[in-house]
């Protein structure tokens, strides 16, 4: 029997690794709202630089969770973690007593309200290392990478963890279960302080322009952040920034998420990325002057934003 999956926030991240899991032969099963009426007509058009060119139908489009009336094995949320974006209201009506709830979102503590929500429930904690963008509606280009790392929390690797790393796996992507997962949330938090805020403030420069010509403060903000790690009790590998910075070099360039959410005027995810980071180096008495700084001028940009809506 296969597995019964919905993905819950199905846009490039969602609609991609959702593909991969149908392709493994996985009953797979969407939410998305804007891209609705074409996804339910014509599915997903995705164009992999490894893995070539496929449409994705899925078993079931649909524009609320609670419009699924079977028990999921797996439920897959994938949407930002922003201020205005309800993650337990999103997926209530659609978790059953056996479904595990994976969470393939960026930034740091951002566990806590769906372990408050679901104590009873597997929560699956889930980082794509990918680069990926929705073209257009239905339309999804893979770029580069697309390691996925998953693992339980509040730290383990369950055997229904496991299963669904098989099933990445077969579909052909790489991916990984680690035992501790929150430092993997950090690790990949190393990458994101820097050029996901720095995409936008810099005026929409790409990934690789921004490391040619700042490559000094990107380290210096993936230092803070490592710094952080360990000091909230998650050291990370000796060479994370060295691998975060040639692996940067070696990548086509890149608009971050928060730099194509910003462009089309959508909330960006600058508390989860760079808040929550922020406020656990005060906790831990951490200084992260540049960090700090980086999160404050973020702030006034979004504070521009909201001036300029009528």
């Amino acid at each position: 029997m296969s597995d019964k999956i919905l993905i819950v926030g199905a846009g490039a991240i969602g609609g991609f690794y959702g593909g991969l899991l149908a392709k493994a032969g996985a009953e797979v099963s969407v939410v998305c709202r804007s891209d609705y009426e074409l996804v339910k007509q014509q599915g997903y058009r995705i164009d992999s630089c490894d893995l070539g060119q496929w449409r994705f139908m899925p078993a079931q489009v649909l524009q609320h969770a609670g419009d699924y009336r079977e028990d999921a094995d797996y439920l897959i949320l994938c949407t930002k973690v922003t201020a205005d974006m309800d993650r337990v209201g999103l997926i209530r009506d659609a978790v059953r007593p056996d479904t595990a709830i994976v969470f393939i979102q960026n930034g740091v503590e951002i566990e806590a309200e769906l372990q408050q929500a679901f104590p009873d429930n597997q929560l699956v904690s889930g980082l794509a290392f990918v680069c990926c963008n929705r073209l257009q509606a239905g339309e999804i280009r893979h770029l580069a990478y697309g390691r996925l790392m998953l693992g339980n929390l509040p730290a383990g690797i369950s055997a229904k963890t496991r299963h669904l790393q098989q099933l990445f796996t077969q579909a052909g992507i790489e991916c990984v279960a680690s035992e501790d997962i929150v430092a993997g949330r950090w690790q990949k938090c190393v990458w994101n302080a820097p050029f996901n805020p720095l995409s936008v403030l810099s005026g929409g420069l790409p990934t690789l322009a921004i490391l040619r010509q700042q490559e000094a403060l990107v380290r210096r903000i993936m230092r803070e952040v490592r710094d952080i790690a360990a000091a909230c009790g998650h050291p990370l590998n000796d060479d994370v920034i060295e691998t975060n910075i040639q692996n940067t070099y070696a990548m086509p360039p890149y608009k971050t998420s928060m730099l194509l959410d910003f462009e089309r005027g959508h909330a960006m995810e600058t508390e989860a990325i760079l808040g929550n980071a922020v406020r656990a180096a005060r906790r831990q008495g951490i200084a992260c002057p540049t960090l700090e700084t980086l999160y404050a001028l973020m702030k006034l940009r979004e504070l521009q934003i909201r001036s300029q809506c009528p």
